[in-house]
């Protein structure tokens, strides 16, 4: 079923804008300890927009990025991977010219349910983007922009980002925004509600958790919104789907025309407590470009989701279409048709 209509006959169907970074994780041998204690990592090509762009790449989606990396052996690393993949155009990812740094991630596995993220983002690259790195030729060739909220932290990104919502619009390019809050660079909740709701405001497609939907609504509402009340709030302001996230409990999806959906995780055995999201990104989006039902959007996006807490990773490991249609049939075996089906609450 069609929910959106995205413009036909352009090059891409999605230009991500964001953050292209280094996660370094413990290798699986190290099990689950403190960080302080591993000895030894893997580096993979990390950052929720660039692995958005790999995932959706994966189901067949062609993809443009616009970012910023560093101009050394870390930024050859990423820019190497990205060009190994299909469909996945590198053209407009530019090179930092004053010495910042690609962002380094590093992952601490404490046990299944518990583990932290270590960044190192001070002079960091995907931040320098400006505004003559973004391109209107560019964005008009594409159906879609993804702008991650990572990158609205703080100027020169920030100002790059606003500039390519405007020239999206022009364009009459779909926004869909990925909230991805990140608790570092941002000066104070005043400035993410601002800019957050500003980017929010002009969007079609928004996704988050409930916590980043809070931050996003800080200055709008006295108290904080439920699901529908979020939902009903940006409707009003121009956008077409809502997601909302609640973790382990499950996901929710508002459409316009007043239907809401819900989801709940696919039970695995967890690696990490991260990373899945940005495979339920990949498998929505896949999904709702495809023309799926709303449910089975959920459903993809649950699904890679689960795959991605599983692995040591967060975007080598990213599935295809294949892959993620056999995992949830195999898992429906195991545990039910209905396994990930049913109502979640606020």
């Amino acid at each position: 079923m069609k929910y959106i209509n995205f413009p036909e006959d352009r090059q891409f169907d999605i230009v991500c804008l964001g953050r292209i970074a280094v996660d370094l994780n413990p290798v699986p041998e190290e099990g689950f300890k403190p960080l302080k204690d591993v000895k030894r990592f893997e580096k993979y090509i990390g950052g929720s927009t660039v692995n958005t762009a790999i995932g959706v790449n994966r189901h067949g989606l062609s993809v443009g990025l616009m970012a910023k990396i560093s101009d050394d052996q870390f930024g050859d690393f990423a820019l190497d991977f990205l060009n190994n993949e299909k469909n996945i155009d590198t053209s407009q990812i530019k090179r930092a010219k004053n010495g910042e740094k690609i962002g380094l991630t590093f992952t601490e596995m404490l046990a299944e349910n518990e583990s932290n993220i270590l960044m190192y983002r001070n002079k960091i690259a995907d931040l320098s983007i400006d505004t003559d790195d973004i391109s209107y030729d560019y964005i008009k060739k594409s159906k879609a922009i993804l702008i991650s909220g990572t990158a609205l932290a703080e100027s020169p990104s920030r100002d790059a980002v606003l500039k390519a919502v405007i020239l999206a619009k022009k364009a009459g390019c779909k926004i869909i925004f990925d909230i991805d809050f990140r608790n570092y660079n941002w000066k104070n909740y005043d400035e993410i509600a601002i800019y957050y709701s500003i980017v929010a405001s002009n969007a079609d497609i928004i996704m988050g958790s409930r916590e980043e939907f809070d931050l996003t609504e800080k200055l709008i509402t006295d108290k904080k919104f439920t699901d529908q009340e979020s939902a009903n709030y940006w409707f009003k302001k121009g956008a077409e789907i809502l997601v909302i996230k609640h973790g382990k409990e499950g996901s929710k999806a508002f459409t316009k025309n007043g239907e809401s959906y819900s989801i709940k995780p696919f039970p695995v055995k967890s690696r990490k407590g991260f990373g899945g999201g940005d495979g339920y990104a990949s498998g929505f989006l896949y999904a709702l470009f495809n023309d799926y039902e709303m449910i089975e959007c959920l459903e993809i996006a649950s699904a890679e989701a689960s795959m991605m807490v599983r692995s040591n990773n967060c975007s080598e490991d990213l599935p295809n279409t294949q892959e993620v249609k056999k995992f949830i049939e195999e898992t429906k075996k195991e545990y039910g048709e209905f396994v990930a089906r049913g109502d979640i609450n606020d």
